[in-house]
């Protein structure tokens, strides 16, 4: 019977209307409310009933704003009110196609979410008219569902991430069911053709559901889109290949899609339902096939057939607004006026302009609205987390620089634990492209193997239904599931390669955006940071070579809002516990953190680790030989293999120019270099001076690209006198050493460094820098010789003399 339902409707022969007459008619009022509310927004900023004949000064100067989806998207919003009100449905709407705006805001606005958070646009002809008048307008909103809309955890102003959003924010959240509208123009994008496959990770027993709804309204900005143009057969089997059960909703004449959609969500829901209850209660962890919706409609659906005699409805021209000089073309004005009443406001709002009980009754109710569902205001549900103490997990140390250690080793040790800790609370989950082992974070199997609820072998290992380690070789989709995850009102971590975390740098951007902008919305609650682990660093991929050595996401994050963006660099493992500790406590942030995975030597305990993480930098007095004096030097370092090379660097320094006093600096909070007016983190002018003085030269060690640096610092007294060294896009398969040589950051070139720039030094320098050219060459050799690096370089330790 189920397969026969479904192939019922997906020939659109619908048995028996699910709506009666009263229904029906809730819903059509409602729907061409949201659709003449959407129209408003986009062309009028006056006169917002109709109540006179329209006039050109009643239009905006400006037409902004996107038509071609709306009226798809306020279809689907009031039927899925209908069944949140019929079957009490905890459910939020993703809408995938971000530029229908003015149908979100519509919707909410009908729902009164709207008026609640913002009382000044009231339910009401003069909020009607300040809804109209503020969309896409100075002062006013984005064109986007953007977080000024209340219900909203997707912007969608970029494409492609509305369903990872979607089921990031299902995990975890057994009652709640996602409602992911993808447009057909997003579906061609790579991020959102990858997360089709995250249903191989849901667990129907103990996450939501994600209701997907393709909506085919056949064209982009100016072109057909893929999907809506492929044999109907061939979609179909498209997308029960990536393990759905879809079911089409097609047609143009609104009295027969309201039946047909209302039937199809039914039969949809039961399914769910049905999925779940053999999940939970008859305990059958079989891979389900979930449902989702093929909707398909005509672009600008409802909107001007033609304009100027070019087809509009049902082409791209609908896409964005259809026809504009509505003021100064009488032929357009009256055409807009034609398409306004089209809707019928008299019968849709009263005289106050307060919507009229056909369509008040069909809005749920409280939290039950989705534009009001807690879980779009995630911040409201955050709970912290149950933390153990990171200090229990430090490398004990007798001495600098003397002890090897994993650092991300014993980062997965705490984040193991702090899994473990809020198992209860199924709020954590750890997030990696297939590299949570590769970075030596796989402690966090003792508590929890990875989501996989595809085919299981009997040889696999650390894959379960239950598991809360998020592993698919899609940074994008990674990405996605986190921020759906972090915007519902959980913690989550997510650990990657350095190099490729740049295949999210537009997603990043999109999410500190939305960061940035919620700062400033008083009704949104601040959720989780989202936390970076960036490892297999630039330094320490040697073995696969430059393809794999890039450093410079660092470079993209620091261009967004100080008030947002946290970089940190911990030389070594106890730094490291110190940031993780922190960075998951903290909260709208988005923090960087860049650690190596390799066997490293150890540099502070764990008491002096906290104080300098506190400090964000500082003084290593153990490394310098200035207390007693001015140094003539200035050694900083920001990142662990440049730490380690501006050690080794002093340390020769200290035995061929004992003369010289030397200052070492260790910068763990890159933000910590810019002036305080420009980022929270930074050090006052005083206190910067004092540090790293105002005229004697400072030779930096830095992780990434060395201008960075100069940027950070360009307004510092003692610029003038900085020199950074740092990558600069010399790598290749070769040894950990050879690679600081490659790009001059070696402690050879360091120390050259300082004979070129610090004038007190005497005619013996000569043959010190020559030494050093020697003993560079003799590493080329070796290297060459037996494919390692010298002794020297593997064995050295910190000297304690």
């Amino acid at each position: 019977m189920e397969d026969q339902r479904a192939t019922q409707v997906a020939t659109n022969e619908v048995p028996g209307a699910a709506l009666s007459d009263y229904e029906l008619a809730q819903i059509d009022a409602w729907w061409r409310a949201a659709n003449y509310l959407s129209v408003g927004q986009i062309y009028l900023m006056d006169n917002p009933l109709l109540r006179e004949p329209l006039q050109p000064e009643h239009v905006k100067p400006r037409l902004l704003g996107h038509w071609g989806t709306t009226p798809g998207l306020n279809f689907l919003y009031v039927h899925m009110n209908r069944l949140i009100r019929e079957r009490d449905v905890n459910a939020i709407y993703i809408a995938g196609p971000g530029h229908g705006g003015p149908g979100l805001v519509a919707n909410t606005w009908l729902e009164r979410t709207y008026s609640e958070v913002y009382p000044e646009v009231s339910r009401d002809a003069v909020g009607m008219k300040r809804l109209f008048t503020q969309f896409s307008f100075p002062g006013g909103i984005p064109s986007h569902v953007a977080p000024e809309t209340p219900g909203s955890i997707h912007e969608g102003g970029e494409l492609g991430y509305s369903l990872s959003h979607a089921f990031g924010a299902a995990f975890d959240n057994p009652d709640l069911v996602v409602f992911a509208v993808v447009g057909d123009g997003e579906a061609e994008t790579g991020p959102l053709a990858t997360s089709w496959h995250s249903n191989k990770f849901l667990n129907p027993a103990r996450d939501g559901a994600v209701l997907p709804v393709l909506h085919l309204n056949g064209y982009k900005i100016a072109n057909p889109t893929v999907l809506a143009r492929i044999d109907p057969e061939e979609l179909d089997e498209l997308l029960r290949g990536y393990g759905y059960r879809p079911y089409v909703v097609e047609g143009s004449d609104p009295q027969e899609m309201h039946q047909k959609m209302a039937e199809t969500l039914e039969i949809v829901f039961d399914e769910i339902e049905a999925i779940q209850f053999r999940a939970r209660v008859e305990g059958d962890v079989t891979r389900p096939r979930w449902p989702m919706i093929v909707l398909r409609t005509p672009k600008g659906w409802t909107g001007p057939k033609t304009v100027d005699g070019k087809k509009t409805e049902g082409f791209w021209r609908a896409h964005q607004v259809p026809f504009g000089e509505v003021r100064e073309n009488p032929e357009h004005l009256a055409l807009l006026e034609e398409w306004l009443r089209s809707y019928r406001p008299e019968d849709l709002f009263d005289a106050s302009g307060r919507p009229v009980d056909l369509i008040n009754q069909i809005a749920p109710l409280g939290e039950r609205r989705m534009s009001a569902n807690r879980h779009a205001n995630g911040g409201t549900l955050l709970k912290p987390l149950t933390m153990p103490d990171f200090r229990q997990y430090a490398v004990r140390l007798d001495q600098p620089g003397t002890h090897r250690a994993e650092a991300t080793r014993i980062l997965g040790q705490f984040l193991r634990d702090v899994m473990q800790a809020n198992l209860d609370a199924r709020n954590f989950r750890l997030f990696g492209p297939d590299e949570t082992a590769s970075n030596r974070l796989d402690a966090v199997y003792e508590v929890s193997p990875k989501a996989w609820d595809a085919t299981h072998c009997e040889f696999d290992t650390d894959l379960s239904v239950e598991g809360r380690v998020m592993e698919i070789l899609s940074e994008h989709t990674c990405q996605g599931w986190l921020e759906g995850y972090l915007l519902t009102g959980r913690h989550g971590f997510f650990s990657c390669y350095e190099a490729f975390i740049h295949i999210v740098d537009s997603m990043f951007n999109q999410h500190a955006k939305w960061l940035k902008t919620t700062r400033h919305i008083p009704w949104r609650a601040p959720i989780a940071s989202l936390t970076y682990l960036l490892t297999s660093h630039v330094w320490r991929q040697d073995h696969n070579g430059f393809s794999h050595q890039d450093p410079g996401f660092i470079d993209h994050v620091v261009n967004k809002k100080s008030d947002v963006i946290r970089v940190y660099l911990p030389p070594d493992a106890n730094t490291l516990l110190s940031v993780a500790d922190h960075c998951l406590r903290s909260r709208n942030y988005v923090n960087v953190i860049v650690a190596g995975k390799q066997p490293a030597l150890q540099f502070l305990d764990q008491d002096a680790a906290v104080k300098h993480c506190t400090h964000g930098l500082g003084i290593w007095g153990w490394a310098s030989n200035d207390q007693d004096s001015e140094p003539d030097v200035v050694m900083a370092c920001a990142g662990d293999v440049p730490t380690l090379e501006t050690l080794a660097a002093v340390d020769l320094i200290r035995q061929y120019l004992p003369e010289l006093r030397v200052r070492v600096i260790n910068v763990v909070d890159l933000m910590k270099l810019q002036p305080e007016s420009e980022h929270p983190h930074g050090l006052s002018d005083r206190a910067f001076d004092q540090m790293f003085t105002t005229d004697k030269p400072v030779i930096f060690a830095y992780h990434g690209y060395p201008w960075l640096i100069h940027r950070l610092t360009y307004r510092r007294r003692c610029h003038p006198h900085l020199h950074v060294r740092g990558y600069k896009e010399e790598g290749t398969t070769t040894t950990p050493f050879d690679m600081v040589v490659l790009n001059d950051l070696d402690r050879f070139h360091l120390v050259m460094d300082v004979i070129d720039r610090v004038p007190s030094i005497g005619a013996h320098a000569a043959y010190v820098k020559q030494m050093l050219e020697d003993r560079l060459l003799d590493h080329k050799a070796y290297i060459r010789t037996h494919g390692a690096d010298m002794p020297e370089i593997t064995q050295w330790r910190w000297p304690y003399r």
